[in-house]
């Protein structure tokens, strides 16, 4: 697995869990971090900003999926889905050296192996239509 999706797939394990437990993710974060065997991967640092980007984004992040998801509302969706795409729109937003269709891409891909089966097609078309109202 690339560097960058496991460091995608830890970001998605903190945001996950604060989610479910309802807790602020650099809280999460932080006890996360604790838990982990030194030394630490190499990948880490990007998991850590991801976090703390959509941490600090989250209401942003939130609207926007939100408005681009056709039919559902945030609190609907899968929780890893819902999570996946606060990451991706992250990227799209505010990670200028991630090309949109990476972040894209990457997202779908987490999703095909860890949601169901209608969740990668979900997530390419919310993503899709955000990353166009980004490049506006």
């Amino acid at each position: 697995m690339p560097a960058r999706r496991k460091a995608r797939k830890r970001a998605l394990d903190v945001l996950y869990e604060a989610d479910l437990r309802d807790l602020p993710p650099r809280q999460v974060l932080a006890t996360y971090l604790e838990r982990i065997a030194k030394p630490h991967p190499d990948h880490l640092g990007y998991a850590v900003g991801l976090v703390e980007g959509v941490a600090e984004h989250l209401d942003r992040i939130d609207e926007l999926i939100a408005s681009y998801a056709e039919g559902w509302t945030i609190d609907r969706m899968p929780v890893v889905d819902r999570n996946l795409a606060r990451i991706a729109v992250y990227e799209l937003l505010y990670v200028p050296e991630i090309d949109d269709p990476v972040a894209i891409t990457e997202a779908v891909e987490l999703a095909k192996q860890m949601s169901t089966d209608d969740s990668p097609r979900f997530l390419n078309g919310i993503l899709g239509r955000i990353a166009e109202f980004a490049t506006r």
